[in-house]
């Protein structure tokens, strides 16, 4: 088979290599699984520059979100166990983290339910305890992590402003549904915030940004807001003046929603359903917006990577190089 490996850690499109090998075996308690879409996350990109939670040892396969076809013939959507990520044509999963595939979804779009939308749905319902009518801020809102929690602010029933960078990423902002849009290239973001909600700012803010992003968000948050801390796409980690939470009453939460596969997942069971349901409603609906065959992995990874897409970027290992769109 084929699958991408990563010799030695740096940026994706420098490390990353296209090669021939054995089919990986399965361990105990594990599955092989043909792949049929591998999701692109910026944890790839980590993974490649030995920056991620976990370091797999070298060479590893990347590729963290997979939809794909058991031997047995199930339609699942999988977290590969490293080092046998997904972008490759077989990986291996762990047997009891499998959840089927909805029907409602294709390949790209089931491979793109996973990660990003646990990771709102713990994030919004669980962490924040967002309601209905309340106002909802979420950063990188057009990328693949922020679209989903656009998507899942809107299904709840909450105003949703949405930050982004750049016109190209503000259209697809308006077009998943956002209510307001901020440009943080061209807009004051705190201001535009808290002109958006005559001056009471967001009752729940999405930061998978870090950085710049946390900053304006603890100066727009409302009065007992929440503060979800997501991830630092920015790669600067800031540090919080706890001072400031003090006296402008908001509450900052962190969510790893990898910490749930292991200490309740049954809970990853119930969200996939609630989330299937969603699904099959049309009230959610991973938006895809490119699919790559298996060649242009590195690519991708690096311009996912680089912040230079929207949505999500699928590789599609049965997808030959010129049918890519």
């Amino acid at each position: 088979m084929h699958a991408w490996h990563v010799p030695r850690n740096g940026e994706p499109g420098e490390v990353m290599r296209l090669e021939e090998t054995d089919r990986p075996v399965p361990g105990d308690g594990q599955v092989l699984i043909e792949v049929r879409a591998a999701n692109v996350n910026f944890p790839d990109a980590l993974l490649c520059r030995g920056e991620y939670q976990i370091t797999p040892p070298l060479p590893f396969t990347p590729g963290v979100e997979v939809c794909g076809t058991t031997a047995d013939g199930r339609r699942v959507i999988a977290n590969p166990v490293l080092p046998y990520g997904g972008f490759a044509e077989y990986a291996v999963a762990d047997a009891a983290a499998l959840l089927p595939a909805p029907d409602a979804l294709d390949d790209a779009e089931a491979a793109a339910l996973h990660i990003g939308y646990q990771t709102g749905w713990f994030g919004l319902h669980r962490r924040a305890r967002l309601q209905a009518g309340e106002t909802l801020l979420v950063h990188a809102a057009a990328g693949g992590v922020g679209s989903a929690a656009v998507q899942l602010g809107k299904a709840a029933g909450a105003r949703v402003i949405g930050v982004v960078g750049g016109a190209e990423k503000a259209r697809v902002a308006r077009e998943l549904g956002c209510d307001a849009v901020v440009d943080r290239h061209a807009d004051d973001v705190v201001a535009a915030v808290k002109d958006a909600t005559g001056g009471r700012g967001a009752d729940v803010v999405y930061d998978p940004v870090g950085g710049a992003a946390y900053t304006q968000s603890a100066k727009c948050v409302a009065f007992e807001g929440r503060l979800v801390v997501v991830g630092f796409a920015s790669g600067t980690i800031p540090a919080p003046a706890l001072n400031h939470a003090l006296v402008k009453n908001y509450s900052i939460v962190g969510l790893h929603w990898g910490l749930y596969v292991t200490k309740d997942p049954r809970a990853v069971l119930d969200c996939h359903e609630q989330l299937t349901a969603l699904a099959a409603k049309g009230a959610v609906k991973p938006l895809v917006s490119e699919r790559v065959p298996l060649t242009g992995a590195a690519a991708a990874v690096q311009r996912v990577a680089d912040g230079a897409t929207t949505g999500r970027v699928v590789v599609l290992p049965g997808l030959t190089d010129g049918a890519a769109a």
